[in-house]
């Protein structure tokens, strides 16, 4: 990557306030960009708060459903690069609530990409964040998932990220000539994922003492999982080469992931055993033993051939190297909201 292509770069993330989001903040800060950031719900109990991007970013409180709001703000801002990470991104509560799910992911992505389209603004790059759910069940022998496969979602949070790509992908085409990618990353992990329902901070304010871990599956389900920081440095890799590749990348999708596969019990194991938990992993164990997983894909794997081919980047943490790291942060980051 140009060491200073992103310097005075004028740069949307929408979904700041969530855990990738806050993360890519503070990467495109320290490459020198000007970055806004739009929220709809302030909540102070995040990453981009507690690590105090607020005060170096340009926090836009309003929707993603606001077509004149977001309209006004790339006119008025000037913006030229986007990235796309707003969402409902729990998968329970996608179960539970798929309307708003659905308002949220699907009409979300069309409000902004339709605001862009109509501002006819000097737009380099819309970077789009999908998941690789999007791919739905397929049989391990067809693992890892490629970016010509087709999209079998069914669960409600996986079809509203397809919907959202196709959608995309429609705004690519010389029917709206919007500069597009998208992104489908394996499970992310690290520094500031503060949703706790998601396994790995779960674990690990457990494992320090915080919480109780209640296993919600057998820990037979296979996942790759994928450091935060490497997520951020190919987000930038994107943003920046849909710019200067523009008539190579448009509507391309690139999925990402190690293709190193964990079970969840395994995750859980290193996690205790990192902080010499024994006990408590036996009793999880034993209690893992009487679950039964449902509503999840059994095994998700994903690769980085095409993000190789296209841009020579590969994962650069290892599990073991990211959760080291991981633990870490939260250590320090429980400490300080439980004095």
């Amino acid at each position: 990557m140009k060491s200073n292509y992103w310097k005075n770069k004028r740069t949307l993330i929408t979904g700041i306030n969530g855990f990738v989001g806050g993360n890519l903040s503070k990467k495109l800060i320290n490459n020198k960009a000007v970055v806004y950031g739009l929220i709809r719900n302030q909540n102070y109990n995040s990453f981009y708060y507690y690590e105090g991007l607020d005060k170096s970013c340009i926090t836009i409180n309003g929707d993603l459903l606001d077509k004149e709001l977001l309209k006004r703000v790339l006119i008025e801002e000037e913006i030229s690069h986007i990235f796309h990470l707003g969402a409902q991104v729990e998968i329970g509560v996608a179960m539970k609530n798929p309307f708003d799910t659905f308002e949220t992911n699907v009409k979300g992505t069309y409000t902004l990409l339709s605001a862009i389209y109509e501002s006819n603004i000097n737009v380099k790059s819309i970077v789009i964040a999908s998941s690789d759910k999007v791919y739905g069940d397929y049989p391990k022998n067809k693992l890892p998932y490629k970016e010509d496969y087709p999209l079998r979602s069914k669960f409600p949070y996986d079809v509203s990220k397809a919907c959202a790509d196709i959608i995309s992908q429609s705004f690519s085409t010389n029917i709206f000539n919007l500069p597009v990618c998208i992104s489908r990353f394996s499970n992310i992990y690290g520094p500031g994922q503060l949703n706790f329902s998601a396994i790995i901070p779960d674990c690990i304010r457990s494992a320090l003492g915080y919480s109780k871990f209640e296993p919600r599956g057998d820990g037979s389900n296979l996942r790759d999982y994928l450091y935060i920081d490497d997520v951020s440095n190919l987000y930038l890799t994107l943003g920046m080469n849909l710019d200067l590749r523009r008539n190579e990348l448009n509507g391309e999708v690139f999925n990402f992931g190690p293709n190193n596969p964990l079970s969840v019990k395994e995750v859980i194991e290193i996690i205790y055993s990192k902080m010499d938990n024994y006990d408590e992993y036996e009793i999880i164990k034993s209690k893992m033993k009487k679950n039964k997983t449902k509503g999840e894909i059994a095994v998700q794997l994903m690769d980085y051939e095409k993000v190789y081919k296209y841009f020579k980047y590969v994962p650069g943490y290892s599990f073991d190297e990211g959760i080291e790291k991981t633990i870490d942060w939260y250590e320090k980051y429980l400490k300080s909201i439980f004095k």
